[in-house]
C-alpha cells in the first residue's frame, strides 16, 4: 500500500521533508479494524513530530492523527463494528498515522462516522473533538447536560480560532456556558461568533483588560490552548477561586502553580491520546464521545470546523497541508480528502 512519512526532521519546504513509500498492508487482530483511508488532516501535532527530535530514522515513520474511512477488516475481538462502516477517529499516538491508504485502529477509540457531512468535513474533526469534549466534560468537570446551571457560568477559551478552539467553542455553547473566545483578528473575531461565543477578546493585549472590559472580573473556567506561558499571570488573575482551568500545550518554562493555590483553583492537562497511549480502563469513552460528535453534527447542533480542503491524499498536497498549519494563521482546519 502507498504511506506517506518522514526520515529525517526536515523544514517542510525541503522535497524530502515527507516521501511516500510502499508499505504492507496490516493485518488486524484483537480489537482492530483495518480502515481504507479517504480523508484526513493536519493538525500542530503532526508539525511537532515531523519537526522535532534529530538524526535519520531507519524507516518513514507515518504520522497523521485524523482519519475518515471505510472498515474493510475487522479482528476476532470486534463486537462495535464490520466491514463496510465508515467510520471516524484521531488513532494513537503509539501506532502508525493515517498518512496511509490503510491503518489498523483500536476499535475502542473510533466512532461510527457522520452521515450528513462530506467526506473532507469529517476526517477533520476527531482529535479537536475529543480534545475539546474531554478538556471541557471530562477535564473541567463541565456537565453538558446541565445547561440551566451553566447559563450562570463563564468560561475564557483562549486561542478560540484555531483548530481545537473552534469546536471547544461550540460544545461550550451546546453546554450552556456564556462563552468567551480569544481572537485578534477581524476574520478571527468574526470566526468564533460563529461558533457560538458570546463575547471576544484580544489574546494580543493584556487580557485581563480585555476581559474585565467586557465586565467580568472573574471567569469560572479557563480552557488555554496556546501559549501557556505567556498567559499563566493572566490566567491566575482571571480564574474565580475555587475555579478550574485546563491546558493542552506545553509550558517550556516553569509556571507557579502557587499562583493558584490562595484561590484553591484545580489545575488539569488535556492530552487526547492519553487513553490510547496508556490503555486506560476508560479508553472506551473516546468511542462513546465521537458517537455523540457524530449526532451533534448530523443534526446541525456543532458544525464541522474544516474551512480547507485539499485533494487528494499526496505528497505535495500533505506538505501544503502542513506549510498551512506552521503559518499560524488558519481559521478552524485544513482536510486532506481522496473524495
Amino acid at each position: 500500500m502507498k504511506a506517506i512519512g518522514f526520515t529525517e526532521h526536515l523544514p517542510i519546504t525541503d522535497s524530502e521533508s515527507l516521501v511516500e513509500f510502499e508499505e504492507i498492508i496490516p493485518t488486524p487482530s484483537g480489537h482492530d479494524l483495518l480502515v481504507k483511508i479517504i480523508s484526513t488532516s493536519v493538525n500542530l501535532v503532526d508539525i511537532g513530530v515531523r519537526k522535532g527530535g534529530h538524526g535519520v530514522l531507519k524507516h518513514p515513520k507515518v504520522i497523521g492523527w485524523d482519519a475518515y474511512g471505510l472498515v474493510t477488516e475487522v479482528g476476532g475481538d470486534v463486537s462495535l463494528f464490520h466491514p463496510g462502516d465508515t467510520v471516524f477517529y484521531a488513532g494513537s499516538f503509539s501506532r502508525p498515522g493515517s498518512d496511509s491508504a490503510f491503518q489498523l485502529v483500536d476499535e475502542r477509540i473510533v466512532g461510527h462516522a457522520p452521515t450528513k457531512l462530506k467526506p473532507a468535513e469529517i476526517g477533520g474533526m476527531p482529535l479537536t473533538s475529543l480534545t475539546a469534549w474531554e478538556a471541557l466534560f471530562e477535564r473541567l468537570q463541565i456537565n453538558p447536560q446541565n445547561r440551566d446551571a451553566n447559563h450562570q457560568k463563564t468560561i475564557l477559551i483562549i486561542n478560540g480560532s484555531g483548530g481545537v478552539g473552534s469546536i471547544a467553542t461550540q460544545l461550550a455553547h451546546w453546554a450552556g456556558l456564556i462563552v468567551i473566545a480569544t481572537a485578534s483578528r477581524p476574520e478571527t473575531i468574526k470566526w468564533t461568533k460563529q461558533n457560538g461565543a458570546d463575547k471576544t477578546a484580544n489574546h494580543r493585549k493584556n487580557l485581563v483588560n480585555e476581559v474585565r472590559s467586557l465586565g467580568y472580573q472573574y471567569v469560572d473556567y479557563i480552557l488555554n490552548l496556546n501559549d501557556l506561558d505567556g498567559h499563566w499571570n493572566e490566567i491566575a488573575e482571571l480564574i474565580r477561586p475555587e475555579g478550574k482551568v485546563a491546558a493542552i500545550t506545553e509550558n517550556h518554562h516553569n509556571i507557579d502553580l502557587q499562583k493558584l493555590t490562595k484561590k484553591s483553583v484545580s489545575f488539569n492537562w488535556e492530552w487526547m491520546y492519553t487513553k490510547s497511549y496508556y490503555h486506560t480502563a476508560d479508553m472506551i469513552s473516546q468511542h462513546e464521545i465521537l458517537e455523540q460528535i457524530a449526532q451533534l453534527l448530523d443534526n446541525g447542533t456543532i458544525h464541522s470546523t474544516v474551512t480547507k480542503v485539499i485533494k487528494p491524499i499526496s505528497v505535495d498536497n500533505l506538505r501544503q497541508a502542513h506549510q498551512l498549519v506552521e503559518t499560524n494563521h488558519m481559521i478552524g482546519k485544513v482536510a486532506i480528502s481522496n473524495i
